[in-house]
């Protein structure tokens, strides 16, 4: 028997960080969604006690680096299952991008594998499970657009934004999150997004109101590192994109489009510029 998961790429629509936690790590608060651009996850039994990982990528890790091998790891170890697995992920998001790639791949594993083996865990358990594995897991288990609380495990589900085109443009560079984090200095935030707007933007499906209000603290640290992610965002609102945000700590920036007639012209234009250049649709269920 074989199982398939898609796993797709979240955005930011706002990204805030309140404060410096305790234990080391960032309180945040944030609105995501979920896009059509993909991984694709198939699983298959194996009859030996194994995990198993290939992908077509070969720049991604398939050992216990990968997110998606860590997933198997716990589930099995979680639910004494002893039978083991072939993952073969079908990687198409970009890499440490700020678009959860990673984290999509190990809820599509956690959600595959509960349905291959017949676990019957509920998606809450699996939520859970993923927070071990990553702050955007348990968002990425269940998809849909949420508000994010916490480190962002505390999530609150809300209405999907208006339907629109997204296009998704990284640079051929990569970020550490970490390093991202490390040099933002919560107290000196001027420009915080305001969740309260952005919310009602989506309750009212208000499409203009929704670009004036996507924010994310960590554009102006990863700007300051990438003078060419500030070129990009500039560049997207240039050639007509509605509204335009880095994902996450970068480097990918996003630009929402509601006329299809505007596409073609960002698309081919930021294409000068990126190899990575992605037209998608925002997914308006869950995963």
């Amino acid at each position: 028997m074989k199982v398939y998961e898609k796993a797709p790429a979240k955005i930011n629509l706002s990204l805030d960080v309140l404060r410096k936690r305790s234990d080391g790590y960032h309180e945040v608060e944030m609105i995501m969604t979920m896009v059509d651009l993909a991984d694709r996850l198939e699983m298959e039994e194996l009859p030996r006690d194994t995990i198993i990982i290939s992908s077509q990528a070969g720049y991604i890790p398939l050992d216990e680096k990968n997110l998606a091998f860590q997933a198997a790891k716990l589930i099995k170890e979680r639910y004494s299952v002893k039978k083991g697995v072939y993952i073969h992920l079908d990687k198409r998001i970009p890499v440490a991008a700020g678009l959860a790639g990673g984290s999509s791949d190990a809820a599509a594993a956690l959600r595959g594998l509960n349905r291959l083996w017949n676990l019957n865990i509920s998606v809450e358990e699996l939520q859970k499970l993923g927070e071990e594995l990553g702050s955007d897991v348990p968002f990425c288990v269940k998809g849909g657009t949420a508000i994010a609380r916490g480190r962002g495990e505390r999530l609150e589900m809300i209405s999907s934004p208006p339907q629109c085109w997204v296009i998704l443009v990284k640079p051929p560079i990569n970020v550490s999150t970490a390093d991202v984090y490390g040099r933002l200095s919560v107290d000196k935030i001027r420009n915080r997004p305001s969740t309260e707007a952005l919310l009602e933007s989506i309750r009212t499906g208000n499409f203009h109101a929704l670009c004036k209000s996507l924010g994310n603290v960590l554009e102006d640290v990863t700007m300051e590192l990438h003078p060419e992610v500030r070129h990009l965002k500039e560049t997207m609102l240039r050639l007509g994109a509605d509204g335009a945000l880095m994902s996450g700590s970068g480097p990918t920036v996003f630009g929402l489009v509601q006329r299809e007639s505007k596409l073609a012209r960002i698309y081919n234009g930021l294409r000068g510029f990126c190899k990575e250049v992605h037209a998608v649709r925002l997914l308006t269920g869950t995963s």
